[in-house]
C-alpha cells in the first residue's frame, strides 16, 4: 500500500509513547477520582486514593479542587489543570502539524528555552501573588495562568517528544 508507513518495534518512538500515556494519565486521573471515591465499589476507591494522593504530592493547592461529585473534589486545583490543558491542547496540536511552524519553540535553541520559561512563570507568579496576599483564590483567575505555563512547556516539549521523522 502506497502512502502507509508500518514500524517495526526498532522504529517506534518510545519516548512519544511514554509521554502519551503519562499526558493521559494527568488529564483523566485528576477529573475520574472524586467519581471513584464516590463510588463505593470494591476496589475504586482506592483507587481513587492513589490518584488523590499523587495530586497531593504535585500540587501546591489540592484541596482547591472543583467538587465534581459531592463531596469529593478533583484531585488538582484548576491551576494545575489548566497547566495539563495547555500540554493536552499542545499535544493535538502537534498530532495535527509537523511541528516545524513558527509557533514550536524547540526550534530556536536557547532563544526558544528563554521564551518558554518567560511564559512558564506565569503559573508560579500568579501562586506567588496569591500567597503574598494581591488576591484570593478564583478558579477563573488561576486556570489561565496555568493554562499559559502549560502551553509554554507544550510548545517547546512537545516536538522533541514526539518527533515525526520519516521511515524509508
Amino acid at each position: 500500500m502506497q502512502g502507509v508507513i508500518f514500524k517495526t518495534p526498532s522504529q517506534i518512538r518510545w519516548s512519544s509513547i511514554i509521554t502519551d500515556f503519562l499526558l493521559s494519565g494527568m488529564v483523566i486521573g485528576p477529573l475520574i477520582a472524586p467519581f471513584l471515591a464516590a463510588s463505593g465499589l470494591a476496589m475504586l476507591p482506592i483507587i481513587g486514593n492513589i490518584i488523590y494522593f499523587m495530586g497531593f504530592h504535585v500540587c501546591p493547592q489540592p484541596n482547591m479542587g472543583l467538587e465534581l461529585a459531592p463531596p469529593f473534589i478533583m484531585a488538582v486545583c484548576m491551576r494545575c489543570y489548566g497547566t495539563v490543558t495547555g500540554l493536552l491542547i499542545t499535544r493535538m496540536l502537534y498530532a495535527i502539524s509537523s511541528g516545524k511552524e513558527l509557533y514550536w519553540l524547540n526550534q530556536y535553541g536557547w532563544n526558544g528555552v528563554a521564551i518558554a520559561a518567560v511564559l512558564m512563570m506565569a503559573y508560579p507568579l500568579e501562586l506567588a501573588a496569591q500567597v503574598l496576599g494581591y488576591w484570593d483564590f478564583n478558579n477563573y483567575l488561576v486556570t489561565p495562568f496555568g493554562l499559559v505555563t502549560g502551553l509554554a512547556w507544550g510548545l517547546f516539549t512537545m516536538p522533541i517528544f514526539h518527533n515525526k521523522k520519516e521511515i524509508e
